[in-house]
């Protein structure tokens, strides 16, 4: 209490206490937070629509993230996922799922490509903090469901070498590499399979971010077990808040962060509360991050919305409203170096750590 009541003291001090409101001044040092540090939202299906957007094939509201959105909520870089629905699993599926997958990659990329006075592509930490002083916004690709690489390691490898820098390794349902949360199968792997475990090993060896989000239990084990680098929830919530499949258990949040790995906390009400949709607000996202911090300190907190497959909430219907978090989280008594970690720092971590393990293992000191 006593540190949250300094901090206040500090920011109307530094703003004139009288002149303006205390919210005012946690709007003002929000602006200033946004600018200096790297800000990042590790997961959005923003992609896909953009890809395709007169198609009416989608279950939720599109539109939350644009490049002038982005600019506008002081967002510097976001992933673009491409998300991959669960088929079956016969190599003729596989095969024009990968074809499917790789094709939606390159139009995004020439969609980037036509907006290059606004957004650029990253495809390291550095792209990211060179880009960072150039002020545009930096587009980060990913796969959502390694149901894309089939049976079929090298694809793998042509997903990084097309740009994309993680693979959500299941969705809602069991695939080649591993079960899912949602809909386990009784019928499935266990966890990991066998093939799943090569998978791993792989990303691995290339530098790819292992992404735990919609994974089981049991998969979230095997793959903290197996996995040389720190793990990764591109967008995950806390089960102990809202009973949900999708969410992490306590023990869970402090496996990944034992691995030296970040959870990045999903937006919505379908992860955060059971309070009604036109009630859900970034105070139910700040209670997901203080759970967090509790448990397992501020090192292991980010931020992945879900924006475009179901996040979102009254005081952030997009990534225009961005700064709402920060303020909350000001008024909460976070501290500049940890609003910086929980924005872009942790994750930033993580992937240096998961690129030069890469390295390593190329020298054979892993």
């Amino acid at each position: 209490m006593k540190k949250i009541f300094m901090f206040a003291a500090a920011l109307l001090l530094a703003y004139g206490a009288g002149a303006q409101t205390s919210d005012e001044a946690y709007r003002k040092k929000a602006d200033e937070i946004h600018a200096k540090y790297i800000t990042i939202d590790t997961h959005n299906d923003t992609a896909m629509y953009l890809n395709h957007p007169d198609s009416d094939d989608w279950s939720v509201t599109k539109g939350q993230v644009s490049f002038p959105k982005m600019k506008e909520g002081g967002l510097d870089a976001a992933f673009f996922a491409i998300f991959l629905d669960q088929g079956p699993l016969r190599d003729s599926s596989r095969d024009s799922v990968y074809a499917y997958a790789m094709n939606e990659v390159n139009t995004f990329k020439d969609y980037v490509s036509r907006h290059s006075d606004e957004a650029a592509l990253a495809f390291s930490p550095e792209d990211v903090k060179k880009l960072k002083k150039s002020g545009k916004r930096i587009v980060i690709l990913a796969i959502e469901n390694g149901y894309a690489i089939g049976t079929d390691l090298d694809k793998i490898d042509a997903f990084y070498n097309a740009g994309c820098r993680y693979i959500t390794l299941c969705h809602n349902y069991t695939n080649d590499i591993c079960d899912a949360s949602r809909y386990e199968n009784p019928n499935g792997h266990g966890g990991l399979s066998a093939f799943g475990e090569q998978v791993v090993k792989r990303m691995n060896e290339l530098g790819m971010l292992v992404d735990v989000s919609h994974a089981s239990t049991s998969t979230l084990y095997d793959v903290i077990k197996l996995s040389k680098a720190p793990i990764f929830a591109s967008h995950s919530a806390v089960r102990a808040i809202k009973d949900h499949p999708r969410n992490l258990t306590d023990e869970e949040i402090k496996a990944i962060a034992a691995t030296g790995g970040v959870i990045q906390v999903a937006t919505g009400r379908w992860c955060l509360t059971n309070a009604p949709k036109s009630e859900t607000s970034v105070k139910h996202l700040a209670d997901h991050i203080d759970r967090i911090k509790g448990l397992v300190g501020p090192e292991h907190i980010g931020l992945g919305t879900d924006f475009d497959g179901g996040g979102g909430m009254i005081d952030l219907k997009d990534c225009s409203q961005m700064k709402n978090i920060t303020v909350e989280l000001l008024k909460r008594g976070y501290t500049e170096k940890e609003l910086a970690m929980f924005w872009g720092g942790n994750f930033m971590r993580v992937w240096k750590e998961t690129i030069k393990i890469a390295e390593d293992i190329a020298k054979g000191k892993k």
